[in-house]
C-alpha cells in the first residue's frame, strides 16, 4: 500500500519522512520508506475523530476503488500533479471519511443546480452512478444528491483538465 500512501496522503507522508530524517540523525539509524508509510498511517488514523487502524485501510481502499473506478470508466491516467486532482483525491478522502465513520452528509435540499450539470456532464453523471453503486453494494449506504454533484463536478474537472 506503500504507493496509495503516498499518493493519498502526501502531506501526511512528508511528515512521515521528516520523522524519519530526525530518527537518522538522532539515532544514526537508516529506516525504509516503508516505515513511512506506518507512521502516516498513524498519523491519519490520529486526524480521525473516533478513528481506527482498521478503518484507515478501509479509507484507503474506498478512495482507491472510486480512484479505479474513474480511470477505468474514462479509460484515462490522472496527471497526479494537478489541482484538480489533488482536489478530487481530498474530496473522496473525506467522503470516505465520513462513510467509513458512519457520518451521514446533510443535503440542502436543492437539487436544481444537480439537474443542470447532470445533463450537462452526462459521462461524469453516469461515472457516478457507478461509485453510487459500489458503494451501495459494500457499504449499504446511497449517495445523496450534493454527494453525487460534489463527485460529478470533481471528476469532470479532474477528466477534463488531464485531456485538455
Amino acid at each position: 500500500m506503500l504507493w496509495e500512501i503516498k499518493r493519498f496522503y502526501e502531506p501526511e507522508f512528508e511528515v512521515a519522512l521528516h520523522a524519519l530524517e530526525m530518527i537518522k540523525e538522532r539515532f544514526m539509524v537508516s529506516l525504509p520508506e516503508d516505515e513511512a508509510a506506518f507512521i502516516t498511517i498513524h498519523i491519519v488514523d490520529a486526524e480521525l475523530d473516533n478513528g481506527s487502524l482498521e478503518n484507515v485501510y478501509t479509507i484507503t481502499k474506498v478512495i482507491q476503488d472510486i480512484h479505479n473506478i474513474v480511470r477505468y470508466y474514462f479509460r484515462m491516467e490522472f496527471d497526479e500533479k494537478s489541482v484538480h486532482y489533488y482536489r478530487f483525491i481530498t474530496h473522496i478522502r473525506f467522503f470516505a471519511q465520513r462513510l467509513v465513520t458512519n457520518t451521514p452528509y446533510k443535503d440542502d435540499g436543492d437539487d436544481s443546480l444537480f439537474e443542470l450539470l447532470k445533463n450537462k456532464y452526462k459521462n461524469s453523471y453516469k461515472c457516478v452512478l457507478k461509485i453510487n453503486t459500489y458503494i451501495k453494494n459494500n457499504f449499504h449506504y446511497d449517495l445523496s444528491t450534493d454527494e453525487k454533484l460534489y463527485l460529478m463536478v470533481h471528476i469532470e474537472r479532474t477528466v477534463y483538465n488531464a485531456t485538455n
